[in-house]
């Protein structure tokens, strides 16, 4: 009889798991641990108090912004708060009707039903969850043609929460259906995003020095995951190379670690540098159209719009006009590009 297989240390699967884990340990369970997005937790707080008092559940609440900014881990804490089961899916693994209607009907008076990446679901299946919003039925069509009837089932009563990074994309009759609120998570300032790397270096028993927390911080891209990544990152490298016993990380070690992941000082990597390098080189610094910008990058225009181009606006190096796209001096001076050489060049 053949031994069970043993999993590669230096596997990819380990790996990822042993991030999950990580991810998992970092994020809060209480209230007072989750930092900033104050103007939802205080909303949330008392739509939650509301409907205890009321001995209701909570209604449905939709959260939105871009990835990485805690709609996940609020859902997380609701559900604590609340003393509620919570199921867990997303949009795209929904692919059918009887896959929701699956879902719906094993769930539990006062369950929470967390859809991740709502603005994903299948319309057909979107039109079934109407109902179960605002009703508590689930509609279901028996037969084809002539001979079709439909039945209602009742469903326990559970509340939906939703996140989603394209609020857009999500049909108003949908939307209309988020009865407890929907709310926009903001980007985090830097000094929430020191508190957020500070907590979560105590959790690794890291040794984060003031300097080191403010580099990470201020390379995060006002985005919590992005900081727990880095501070992952430069705890690695340090044990690694042997810079560091004990896991003590100073302002050297997270700027070597971050330097070998091509994250430049304010946080632009090396997507970010090329975009900017061939607005300008190529184009002058604009203005261009997306299609240009993507054939140029070799890029999908999505990605563009929706990964490199927020942070480059948010920190005023790239511009969106009627034209184009368009860098600004901030940018010129950032990649060391003489301005007023390019302007002679359009002379």
């Amino acid at each position: 009889m053949s031994s069970p297989k043993t999993k590669d240390p230096n596997s990819k699967e380990v790996s990822k798991n042993e991030d999950v884990v990580l991810d998992q340990t970092l994020r809060p369970t209480r209230w007072d641990e989750y930092i900033g997005q104050k103007h939802i937790k205080d909303n949330v707080k008392i739509l939650l108090k509301a409907a205890e008092e009321r001995g209701h559940i909570p209604e449905h609440i939709l959260f939105y912004g871009p990835p990485g900014l805690g709609k996940t881990t609020l859902a997380h804490l609701i559900a604590k708060e609340t003393g509620r089961q919570m199921k867990i899916t997303s949009g795209p693994a929904i692919e059918k009707v009887g896959d929701l209607a699956s879902i719906l009907t094993n769930l539990a008076s006062g369950d929470i039903l967390f859809i991740d990446e709502i603005h994903r679901l299948n319309k057909m299946v979107e039109e079934i969850l109407y109902p179960a919003m605002e009703s508590g039925v689930l509609d279901i069509i028996i037969g084809k043609g002539p001979s079709a009837r439909t039945i209602q089932l009742d469903l326990p009563p559970f509340t939906l929460i939703a996140a989603t990074t394209r609020v857009a994309l999500i049909s108003s009759p949908l939307r209309s259906r988020f009865s407890g609120g929907v709310f926009r998570l903001e980007f985090y300032s830097n000094e929430e995003i020191g508190k957020i790397v500070e907590r979560s270096s105590k959790l690794l028993n890291i040794t984060l020095e003031e300097d080191a927390l403010k580099e990470i911080a201020k390379r995060s891209r006002f985005t919590p995951r992005t900081a727990n990544y880095f501070l992952k990152r430069a705890r690695d490298f340090a044990q690694v190379n042997k810079k560091s016993e004990k896991q003590n990380l100073d302002q050297k070690i997270v700027k070597d670690a971050l330097n070998m992941l091509a994250v430049d000082n304010i946080g632009l990597n090396s997507s970010d540098r090329k975009f900017l390098e061939i607005l300008i080189e190529k184009f002058n610094g604009g203005p261009v159209g997306l299609k240009t910008m993507a054939a140029a990058l070799s890029e999908e225009e999505a990605t563009i719009e929706e990964v490199v181009e927020p942070y480059l606006i948010q920190l005023g190096l790239l511009e969106r006009t009627a034209r184009g796209r368009v860098a600004t001096k901030k940018a010129y001076e950032h990649l060391g590009f003489d301005l007023k050489e390019n302007q002679k060049k359009l002379l």
